[in-house]
């Protein structure tokens, strides 16, 4: 990209050296049956086990979380335990390539729009243990039906292996869930059949070496090169004459400086219609993502449970996610509305302490704060930034939609409705039009206001919010964690307007055509759900903040997905119940 300063000799013929030897081995990789795959995505899972107690415990140390906090937890379960459950999706996928055998046995159905729905969870009886309760669909694009469904997945493995032709991609890895950059490499190497330069976003780059040794079996094949880099490295990488495609998890701008250019001949360059870099880039890019809250006959326990989901929606990695819950949606009038706030404060307050480590937190929460009118704050603790809030009904109602802030900050917009769907079609709309983005949205209803709404009613309206990932009585990120969901904004976006990004990542059962994913979880934690008749065992989920044993679970819950086993199930679980 011009204006940007180039790198020092050194480190271009340190670039040069590891893009020629992929280039070298691009129609090799591309070549690579199947069954070897498999056996090389268990080489990685005994690797990334031998690293993975230093690998969290350097996330936790760098992100300041405090010695012995729960929240450690959270470093793993987004971290060696997701690239560990990916291997696994990935695995039982290969291992039935010969005639797409993966696709059966998964169910199907046709919604009332005529779309196919493919449930791709729960899929093992570890599912319906570790996980019981939780289920998530994906939503095909109109077109895609059961007799077809095989055409649309995986269709890099259709050629012969001769037949193949190889590519080398560029993924630019993010800088705050450590579990992304090695899944988004997972994406190119086994879903799209291409070879790939990671280069390491500054903030974590001291995963480098981490990764590095994880990755060690996907290298050594010369499949796989991690570098560091400034952004020097990156603009010089995106232009280099041996990479094809581009892959960045980030900032809008960042896409926008790399397709287009930066600053004032970017601008031009993007009003023309005429790309400074034309190679395909593909993206994941973040919103505005609204959390709805349904008016419902809400108890004071479930109250307390759902303030605990949705202070996790913000403060989990410390706010620093792009799926986290920046807008939420309340229902004007809504009696309960203010004791769920003053929970949802409650929480963040005490279980809600921990540093804002992302560079420029601080900066874009004061921005944040300058266009409310009255801008509140829930205070977290001595070390912790406070949670700024503002009221869209009287600040800077179209900023505050529009500007994604990664800090902690959060929007509050009350909407009207005569009834509880009426309601929920204004905050669809709202979501649908005003908000930026399209990667995420979560939807908290009461059982008996569904049952009101009808299952029916209710997937119409569903299929009416343009989000990659619905989530319904649980976090989107979940849909992040679990390895079959694909994973990206919805579907429409362009060079021009990228959104929330173009393409998706994870997807182990390498489904294409695909418009959303749908994750549902119990209303009610296990044992309190049985008393409704809610069959689940799910307790307290090991990501919310509040868990007080995530830091014991993320271990348990990796070595498990290295190994499955009847014997490793009583200690995850009485874990989980202590939770």
């Amino acid at each position: 990209m011009p204006d940007t300063p180039a790198p020092d000799p050194q480190t271009r013929a340190a670039l040069d050296a590891d893009l020629q030897a992929l280039h070298a081995a691009r129609q090799r990789w591309a070549a690579t049956p199947a069954e070897a795959r498999v056996a090389l995505l268990q080489q990685v899972k005994d690797a990334l086990m031998r690293v993975a107690p230093g690998w969290a415990e350097t996330a936790a140390r760098k992100k300041r979380i405090p010695a012995g906090s729960p929240l450690a937890g959270e470093e793993w379960t987004s971290g060696p335990y997701a690239v560990m459950a990916a291997c696994n999706g990935l695995m039982q996928t290969l291992s039935r390539m010969q005639g797409k055998a993966f696709l059966r046995g998964l169910p199907l159905r046709r919604l009332r729009n005529g779309q196919l729905a493919v449930k791709v969870m729960p899929h093992s009886l570890w599912d319906r243990l570790l996980l019981s309760g939780v289920s998530a669909e994906v939503w095909m694009r109109p077109g895609v039906h059961e007799r077809n469904l095989a055409a649309h997945a995986a269709v890099a493995y259709d050629l012969p292996p001769a037949e193949r032709r190889g590519r080398l991609a560029l993924v630019l890895g993010a800088g705050n869930i450590a579990s992304i950059p090695p899944l988004d490499v997972f994406q190119k190497l086994f879903i799209e059949n291409q070879v790939v330069l990671l280069k390491m976003n500054p903030v974590n780059d001291y995963l480098t070496e981490h990764l590095r040794a994880a990755l060690r079996p996907l290298i050594e094949c010369d499949a796989l090169r991690i570098v560091r880099g400034d952004g020097a490295a990156g603009a010089y990488l995106c232009e280099h004459a041996l990479v094809e495609e581009i892959h960045i998890t980030g900032a809008g701008a960042t896409h926008d400086a790399i397709v287009w250019g930066p600053g004032a001949q970017g601008a031009r360059n993007k009003a023309l219609g005429t790309p400074l870099n034309r190679r395909r880039v593909t993206s994941e890019l973040g919103a505005v993502c609204p959390t709805i809250v349904v008016p419902g006959p809400w108890s004071r326990a479930d109250i307390r449970f759902q303030a605990e989901q949705i202070a996790t929606q913000k403060l989990h990695n410390s706010g620093f996610n792009c799926v986290a819950c920046q807008t939420l949606v309340l229902p004007q009038g809504w009696p309960q509305a203010d004791a769920l706030m003053a929970e949802i404060a409650r929480v963040m307050a005490r279980h809600g302490q921990r540093e804002a480590y992302y560079p420029g937190s601080g900066e874009r929460a004061a921005e944040f704060a300058a266009h409310a009118r009255h801008p509140g704050a829930i205070g977290r603790g001595p070390d912790a930034p406070p949670c700024v809030l503002a009221d869209m009904d009287q600040g800077d109602a179209d900023w505050l939609a529009r500007h994604e802030v990664f800090a902690p900050a959060l929007a509050t917009k009350t909407l009207p409705g005569a009834d509880a769907e009426s309601y929920l079609r204004a905050a669809i709309a709202f979501a649908n039009e005003a908000l930026y983005g399209t990667l995420g949205a979560n939807i908290v209803i009461h059982p008996r206001t569904l049952a009101q709404i009808g299952r029916g009613r209710f997937e119409e309206l569903l299929a009416e919010l343009r989000y990659g990932t619905i989530a319904v009585n649980t976090w989107t990120g979940l849909g992040f964690l679990l390895s079959a969901c694909p994973w990206g904004g919805f579907p429409g976006a362009s060079l021009q307007e990228p959104q929330s990004g173009i393409g998706t990542v994870h997807n182990s059962f390498m489904l294409e055509e695909t418009e959303r994913t749908v994750v549902s979880a119990p209303w009610r934690p296990f044992p309190r759900g049985l008393l409704s008749l809610q069959f689940s065992l799910l307790p307290r989920p090991p990501w919310f903040i509040t868990h007080r044993r995530q830091h014991m679970l993320g271990p348990l819950l990796t070595r498990f997905q290295h190994r499955p086993g009847w014997l490793k199930l009583p200690r995850i679980l009485l874990q989980a119940l202590a939770g």
